[in-house]
């Protein structure tokens, strides 16, 4: 006898206009949840000890959704990185960069 049942779940994940994946009804990106995992290495059980707030849940949704967008996701983030390097050399000191050059140099 086979018995079919129907699941019904509500997703975890919300895409804005500029096509940004956000964990729903929170103010939290799926990547920031990704990069804590990719960072620091760690669990959706410690991401979790580490933001109460979200839900398991919530985080195996930005895991799973990571995974399935997994090479448009890894492009966002080094976009982003880029971006900041970019903005971070823009805006700083030169004097102060050439410091910080010569005691890398020194070590």
């Amino acid at each position: 006898m086979l018995i079919v049942m129907t699941a019904i779940w509500a997703t975890q994940i919300e895409i804005d206009t500029r096509g940004v994946a956000w964990l729903a009804g929170t103010n939290v990106k799926v990547v920031e949840i990704i990069q804590d995992k990719l960072a620091h290495g760690w669990s959706p059980e410690e991401i979790h000890f580490q933001h109460p707030h979200l839900s398991l849940a919530q985080i195996h949704g930005a895991l799973t959704y990571y995974y399935e967008n997994l090479s448009e996701l890894n492009a966002q983030m080094a976009r982003t990185q880029q971006d900041a390097m970019a903005l971070a050399k823009e805006v700083s000191d030169p004097a102060f960069q050439q410091k910080l050059s010569d005691l890398k140099q020194a070590r």
